[in-house]
């Protein structure tokens, strides 16, 4: 099991975004494809190939929580205010065919 440096590991990524295919470059560089698809995921999932130090890693799993909850309580907020838009598009074409203009 070879070990990769991050700025190596960070090339091979920056290099697939330019080329737009995984498979080309893993053959380019001898690299199979499921580890290049690893520091894709590990990228995605961390922001950065670098590792945190433990006490960010609590910081940052509190922070995705934190944004879970923003998020889920955003989608019920967007939900209420589309049934309070409804009542008052039907409020309005009752208004309207009671008192017409």
């Amino acid at each position: 099991m070879r070990q990769y440096s991050n700025e190596f590991k960070e090339q091979i990524l920056a290099e697939c975004q330019e080329v737009g295919n995984v498979a080309l470059v893993a053959r380019r560089h001898q690299i199979s494809e499921n580890t290049i698809y690893t520091w894709i995921k590990k990228m995605r999932k961390n922001g950065s190939l670098k590792p945190l130090p433990k006490a960010e890693k609590q910081c940052l799993e509190e922070l995705k929580k934190r944004l879970k909850a923003v998020s889920t309580e955003n989608d019920r907020l967007k939900r209420l205010l589309a049934e309070k838009e409804l009542e008052l598009a039907i409020l309005r074409e009752l208004r309207d065919r009671v008192n017409p203009r």
